[in-house]
């Protein structure tokens, strides 16, 4: 938050109009005209600041983003590479069914990216996904998309789009497993938690479970 003062410009304004008046109506021909108008302007801003204060606002002020170790940034580039291919394979291909396991897809590789960009440390479980498994289920649904585009059936255009729809499912298990298996610390660390609170609740008489005992306080 950034405190901002924003002063009013009418005692400013105030000041300006007494010396217009003054200068219509009395003139400006003497020192003592202008010792005048410079007392009168004092007591006209003085009140005008009093009755038009200072305000002092908070301002919510966006801190700019702070840069991408090259580790994160080369994450970045492969994500957005990754994902704008996605789409674009998705907008060519017509089929309900692979669009809807493309969107899957893509959601499911954009949420482990961001996993592993807000814990760098969890990069070498995505090691295998990043060099492998992502790359060539882009690679299989190019090979779909060029069968697909031909506009005919043959042999080898079938067989190369059966092959590629039955391992879609496949892939998106693994995709999905992949994301799973980057929140095992978390849930180590929240199992451990619980079992502590589960203990000391049992200590207090907390607990549902088994006979409750009054809290004995400490």
């Amino acid at each position: 938050m950034k405190t901002v003062k924003k002063r009013s410009v009418v005692p400013i304004y105030g000041v300006a109009a007494v010396w217009l008046l003054l200068t219509i109506f009395r003139g400006m021909s003497g020192l003592a005209d202008i010792l005048i108008a410079a007392v009168v302007s004092l007591v006209v801003y003085f009140i005008l600041l009093a009755v038009f204060p200072t305000k002092v606002e908070q301002i919510k002020v966006e801190e700019p983003p702070k840069p991408l170790s090259p580790e994160l940034e080369a994450l970045k580039k492969e994500r957005d590479r990754a994902v704008s291919e996605m789409r674009r394979l998705n907008d060519n291909i017509k089929d309900e069914k692979i669009s809807r396991q493309i969107d899957h897809l893509e959601e499911t590789t954009t949420k482990i990216f961001d996993v592993v960009m807000e814990k760098p440390e969890k990069q070498p479980q995505i090691r295998r996904f990043l060099n492998y498994f992502l790359p060539t289920t882009i690679k299989l649904l190019n090979a779909y998309d060029r069968a697909d585009s031909t506009g005919i059936s043959g042999s080898n255009i079938d067989s190369t789009k059966a092959r590629v729809e039955t391992m879609l499912g496949e892939i998106e298990v693994a995709f999905d497993r992949q994301l799973d298996a980057l929140f095992g610390d978390e849930e180590l660390d929240i199992s451990t938690d619980i079992k502590v609170m589960e203990s000391m609740l049992a200590q207090e008489g907390l607990s549902d479970n088994g006979n409750l005992n009054m809290p004995t306080g400490g």
